[in-house]
């Protein structure tokens, strides 16, 4: 699964043989810039590549800027082909370029290497990235899976074929023997006479497939090795012509899933169908709310998902979530379109994200936010499979969860998924057919997306129209509640001023939304969002005194709560507060919290935007080495999300002072060693998802 940049473990146990095919990978990363395996599916292209991958992983190697894995085989079509690249280099862009641009200025010059697993049902599109990388970025090596080759006149494929099988012998038994060993312990090889002939039997009719050896192998919790080489042998017979919706495959792999989905309790198999609707990990209670219909209750699940765990049918990940191997779920998908449930079932799905968005939405304040964002970043795939589905059967639904997302994702880094879906869902809808809060919504996270993305102007004009959208409910009356497009509008267009430069326009508006209704800082997320607009305006005013008492309330009541991402903003204002008056150290430690804050939350533009804060406060305590250092971490930072530094007005002319201090201090070549050193951290960290702080 694509993570920060770096390759996951997937699980499958012991890797057995392939020391031939391990040997040709490795010389052709070594030599070539595009190589892609090939073979059918089931045949282990993807764990071979993650084998040698880890083989390599204790060497210098030829790619010191990481490796990338982008999974392709959740995604339906090609929309979301560059996001999830994107995604895998960890690049958060906040322009409004397009994607592809994105990727490809990235990437640059830098030495990496980039895997795409499963391309074949997108080839029209990686073709097209492949040939633009290729020739934008001189040292990218790109890595594919897929069933098919790519075709293009450069690529070295790796045709990757079935295991060593000789008389049911070689390698094809080694792997049977490991995974009957960890599937059935009362049933432990070594295998002798009768056992060993039937365990080379199975090993001959499913012709060194090695999924299909490891579903056969997972039958042994139930069966002997002799049953097991018995019923195979009749099934072979049976399945010499495949099922007509069923895409091509090897016969072994086709006979080994149907034979899985045979021996399978009927509500099992059921389940089986109903979990290929996930695209992504899936946990309990997903699996409970989704798969939940007669005559499969709420209660069955759990114990089916754990008898298709043990069938090998679905896979268990260290963190409890669960997933299926795509051509596993595409049989599933298979027998799911003719019994008719996909509509069915794509709405509870549809209804299972959209309430899991509105959760997370209304924990955003209390100790649940970092869990509400981690759940929203790891169904990402799904939240997007259910907007698609709510824009072509409810458009209302897709402007509803759309807005309701859209914030997270801009906070993420996912500003272009977010842009896309709501102008999508905006112009599928007119204003009379939605209620006017959930435009609202719609609108404001639109706004902050394009503000994120540089579209000032833009982003300026929609937050008129948010206000304008407010006003039309009259008079501010109510709770809470009714009071939130006023104060969403207000924070959208007071944070519109700030990016200006006009600070005291921003304090006008944040004033006026939070005395048009007093209440606590902390009533609604709308309102908290404010009075941090309020405190950026005071520093950009020089009201030092004024916005260190308001951050210092706001950080307060966010570490009573557990809410991490208004006090790293906070935070930041009070690092910046100390700077300006010259207390270094102060400074410092502030920045350090407000990393701390923003790598709960994984947010690279905020984590930049500390880094440079920290470099500054080092500078202005004698560190030069380590503010230097400090700025070439952020540099990297910055770099991933398609901006030069952008931090406040403020924060500019000292930063450039203390970097010109520093030069002075250290000379060029010192200077230009220790922002080197930063560069590689920053991209190391970033990479494998760890400490954000600088080298």
């Amino acid at each position: 699964m694509l993570g920060h940049g770096g390759v996951d473990d997937d699980g499958t146990g012991s890797f057995v043989g392939r020391g031939p095919e391990l040997a040709l990978l490795e010389k052709a990363l070594a030599e070539d810039r595009l190589i892609t395996v090939t073979g059918p599916g089931g045949v282990g292209k993807t764990s071979l590549v993650r084998r040698a991958l880890e083989r390599a992983a204790g060497t210098d190697g030829p790619f010191p800027e990481g490796t990338h894995w982008a999974e392709l085989s959740p995604l339906p079509d090609d929309r979301l082909f560059v996001a999830t690249v994107a995604d895998a280099l960890d690049l958060a862009d906040h322009t409004s370029r397009t994607l592809a641009e994105a990727v490809r200025e990235w990437i640059g010059r830098r030495r990496l290497l980039l895997v795409l697993d499963c391309c074949e049902h997108l080839m029209p599109a990686v073709r097209t990235l492949v040939r633009d990388l290729l020739a934008a970025a001189p040292h990218l090596v790109l890595l594919l899976t897929s069933r098919q080759p790519l075709g293009t006149e450069t690529e070295r494929v790796l045709e990757i074929g079935p295991l060593p099988h000789p008389a049911g012998g070689g390698e094809a038994l080694a792997l049977f023997t490991d995974r009957a060993a960890a599937a059935a312990p009362g049933r432990r090889p070594p295998w002798s006479g009768e056992q060993l002939t039937a365990a080379r039997a199975v090993c001959e009719r499913l012709e060194g497939v090695p999924l299909a050896l490891e579903l056969a192998a997972a039958q042994l919790t139930d069966h002997s090795v002799e049953e097991l080489a018995d019923r195979l042998a009749r099934r072979i017979g049976s399945l010499s012509t495949p099922h007509p919706l069923q895409p091509p495959r090897h016969r072994a792999l086709r006979t080994a899933i149907g034979w899985s989905h045979e021996w399978c309790e009927p509500h099992e198999r059921l389940l089986w169908l109903r979990l290929s609707v996930f695209g992504g990990p899936f946990d309990e209670d997903a699996a409970r709310a989704v798969c939940s219909a007669p005559p499969l209750t709420t209660n069955d699940v759990p114990g089916l998902l754990a008898a298709l765990t043990a069938k090998s049918v679905v896979r268990r990940a260290p963190d409890g979530t669960y997933r299926m191997l795509d051509t596993i779920r595409e049989y599933g998908a298979m027998w799911l379109a003719e019994i008719c449930e996909g509509d069915a079932l794509r709405s509870r799905h549809a209804a299972y994200f959209r309430g899991l968005v509105r959760i997370a939405e209304d924990e955003w304040l209390g100790p649940a936010q970092r869990d509400a964002y981690r759940r929203v970043e790891t169904a990402h795939g799904d939240v997007c499979a259910a907007l698609d589905h709510y824009q072509a059967t409810a458009p209302a639904r897709a402007l509803d969860l759309a807005g309701r997302v859209g914030f997270f994702w801009a906070c993420c880094g996912h500003l272009h998924a977010a842009r896309h879906y709501l102008e999508r869902a905006l112009a599928g809808t007119r204003p009379e057919e939605v209620d006017r809060a959930g435009r609202g919504r719609a609108l404001w996270a639109l706004g902050v997306t394009l503000l994120l993305q540089g579209e000032k102007e833009l982003g300026h004009q929609i937050a008129v129209g948010c206000e304008a959208l407010a006003g039309e409910g009259g008079p501010a009356g109510g709770g809470e509640r009714e009071l939130r497009p006023a104060l969403d509008a207000a924070y959208l267009l007071g944070l519109s001023h700030l990016l200006a430069g006009r600070p005291l326009a921003a304090r006008i508006v944040a004033d006026n939304a939070l005395e048009a209704r007093p209440a606590p800082p902390f009533a609604s997320g709308p309102r908290l969002r404010c009075h941090l607009v309020r405190v950026f305006a005071q520093t950009g005013m020089g009201l030092f005194d004024e916005a260190r008492a308001e951050a210092t309330a706001l950080r307060e009541g966010c570490a009573e709560r557990g809410e991490y991402w208004t006090r790293a903003y906070a935070d930041y204002q009070l690092a910046l507060i100390s700077l300006l008056e010259g207390r270094a150290a102060e400074a410092a430690g502030h920045a350090g919290a407000m990393l701390e804050s923003k790598r709960e939350l994984g947010d690279s533009f905020g984590t930049a935007l500390g880094l440079d804060l920290l470099a500054a406060a080092r500078g202005a305590a004698g560190e030069e080495e380590a503010a230097v250092r400090a700025y070439g971490t952020a540099h990297a930072y910055w770099q991933s999300v398609g901006h030069p530094q952008r931090g406040t007005p403020e924060l500019a002319p000292v930063r450039e002072r203390f970097e010109r201090g520093a030069r002075d201090v250290l000379g060029d070549l010192a200077y230009e060693e220790a922002f080197r050193a930063g560069v590689r951290h920053g991209h190391a960290q970033r990479t494998r998802g760890g400490d954000h702080g600088p080298g």
